[in-house]
């Protein structure tokens, strides 16, 4: 009997033939057993056990690894099964900036992106102790940067994203903010804000806000509120800079007596200390919906806490199998051993459950969800380090002190004190744009749905682009189940209230000890004082980052229904899979 083909969407198809199909595969499902036995080779003579393990988990796009696991584990290529990393301290003199130039070079080379605080570079204008030579700012550096990447991958049917950070104390953060404002600059650069704490208590209290510089003290001030008003009116009309919340992300890191985040890739769901690497992977909730568009339709935690453990396993087992583009890299990852496990797949599991993405059912679903795979993988850690030892960098008392670790069940924390943990981060939600749409078209993340119908632009190898006609995931299995339209529950990302994607990170953040990449995407027609609103609510919510998407001349639109426009840094071709 033939064998069900895997794929029911042609842009599916292609994104596999593209992006991740290995010489000789003729069908994903070879794909699929060369990266299970390529990642099994971690399990010396269990191997062959784990490889089947792995398969199953792979099968039917239960679980989608990040894309640099799928297009290299088993390939035999010099490349990283890391998706993306942060490099190291950038400090302030010509020859090390150069040599972390050089080090993000290295590491875009073998496929891996890259994120920078660029906080360390002195301010524009400030004199060189050591040469007496004028600083020309962290800003005009970012510049060699963009053009290092642009160089390097020129062709080919994915391109380099770079994420760069700048504290909101910085004297160069008004030049940092406004500097896409030019569409043809940094178009490799994500950027975003490191906005503090105090910050956000001077934007309260109307007060000054100084400039400070190690070494050079406070070089001016202006009033917080000016400074907010610029980063958010930029955001307004670029698109850009995102804002970081990097109090919060350091208040609740499990490793935060060892390591200070300054820093995240490129699309923001993991802070990274210098070289630290994501290695990502998202469970499809689709995959676990029982009797969908019924009276009976449920979601299946069982079965998404025993693909968290498998998926936990793999994903450290990747660690022990991937190159490094730097040693210092593959010490940091073998030290702490992080991982990035998420979902993907939200906005359609709850059409098919008949919850609509906007109501509080959904994000009570979405919370236990996220609750069940945060137990299943730390339980799953927990066993891992029974079996194989804890992560290296591990104090278990500073550890279960960590904002993060306090939340955790009682069970877990006990285990954890008694047997350690494999890994020093388990959870973060990326935005798993690509491998989703590997997965017939998905919806991506947590992300609510674009459109039932839409054009979809994809690059291709040759440098040009190739339009697609696609259709949600939720509304395929809907017609050919005998409906017609979009089912009951479906709801566009357009018609919901901003404050519903919002509401949605925040139902999920407890749960999750890296962060979560969400976009908000919002109307061109949005005031101005509803947008800079969802920024001040997202900190008051607790959230690590806030990035709202405006459709604005510089980027344009992500999606259309009609035709895609130009994609913004992590659009589909340059995003983190």
């Amino acid at each position: 009997m033939k064998t069900p083909d895997p794929f029911s969407m042609e842009i599916s198809r292609h994104i596999w033939e593209t992006r991740y199909r290995a010489a000789g595969e003729t069908d994903i499902r070879a794909s699929w057993r060369r990266v299970a036995q390529a990642v099994a080779q971690a399990e010396g003579d269990a191997r062959a056990h784990w490889a089947g393990r792995f398969l199953a988990l792979l099968d039917d796009f239960r679980f989608l690894p990040g894309g640099r696991i799928l297009a290299g584990a088993g390939t035999g290529h010099r490349v990283t099964l890391f998706n993306c990393f942060v490099m190291g301290a950038i400090e302030d003199d010509l020859e090390h900036i150069f040599e972390a130039l050089k080090e993000g070079a290295l590491t875009m080379q073998h496929g891996g992106g890259v994120g920078y605080d660029f906080s360390t570079l002195r301010p524009a204008g400030t004199v060189a102790e050591a040469t007496g030579s004028i600083a020309s700012g962290p800003v005009s550096f970012m510049h060699i940067w963009d053009a290092m990447c642009a160089t390097m991958l020129s062709t080919g049917a994915r391109r380099g994203a770079m994420m760069a950070t700048l504290r909101c104390d910085h004297p160069d953060i008004e030049a940092f903010v406004d500097a896409k404002r030019d569409p043809a600059v940094l178009r490799h650069f994500n950027l975003s804000v490191l906005a503090s704490d105090a910050l956000m208590a001077a934007v309260a209290n109307d007060a000054d806000w100084p400039l400070v510089f190690p070494g050079l003290g406070v070089t001016r001030t202006l009033k917080a509120r000016a400074l907010w008003q610029r980063i958010l009116h930029a955001a307004y009309d670029t698109a850009e800079p995102g804002v970081l919340f990097v109090d919060t992300i350091n208040r609740d890191n499990t490793l935060a007596g060892i390591e200070t985040l300054s820093a995240t890739n490129p699309c923001g769901e993991i802070p990274l200390p210098p070289y630290g690497a994501c290695d990502l992977g998202s469970l499809n909730l689709t995959a676990c919906v029982v009797a969908p568009f019924t009276a009976d339709a449920r979601l299946d935690l069982d079965a998404l806490a025993a693909s968290a453990g498998t998926a936990v396993r793999f994903l450290d087992d990747v660690i022990d199998v991937s190159r490094y583009p730097l040693p210092a890299q593959a010490e940091q990852a073998r030290r702490k051993r992080r991982l990035g496990l998420g979902i993907t797949g939200l906005a359609d599991a709850l059409v098919m459950l008949g919850l609509a993405y906007d109501s509080a059912a959904a994000r009570q679903l979405a919370s236990l969800a996220m609750q069940t795979l945060r137990d299943a993988a730390y339980r799953a850690s927990i066993d891992l380090a029974r079996e194989k030892g804890p992560f290296p960098a591990l104090v278990r008392d500073a550890y279960l002190a960590s904002g993060f670790a306090r939340r955790l069940p009682q069970d877990i924390r006990d285990g954890i004190a008694a047997h350690g943990l494999r890994n020093s981060h388990l959870l973060a939600i990326a935005p798993a744009g690509t491998i989703s749409l590997l997965a017939n078209n998905c919806s991506s993340g947590i992300e609510p749905v674009f459109a039932a119908a839409a054009e979809r632009r994809v690059l291709q190898a040759d440098g040009g682009y190739r339009t697609h006609s696609v259709l949600d995931f939720a509304c395929q299995l809907w017609q050919q189940r005998g409906g017609s339209g979009a089912p009951p529950a479906f709801v566009e990302a357009r018609q919901l209230d901003p404050l519903a994607h919002l509401s949605m990170q925040a139902a999920l953040q407890p749960y999750v000890d890296n962060a979560i990449s969400k976009t908000i995407n919002v109307a061109a027609t949005l005031p101005f004082e509803r947008f800079a609103e969802l920024y001040r609510q997202a900190h008051a919510l607790g959230l690590k980052g806030c990035t709202v998407f405006r459709p604005n001349p510089v980027t344009g639109a992500i999606l259309s229904e009609t035709a895609a426009a130009a994609a913004p840094c992590c659009g589909i071709e340059r995003e983190a899979d």
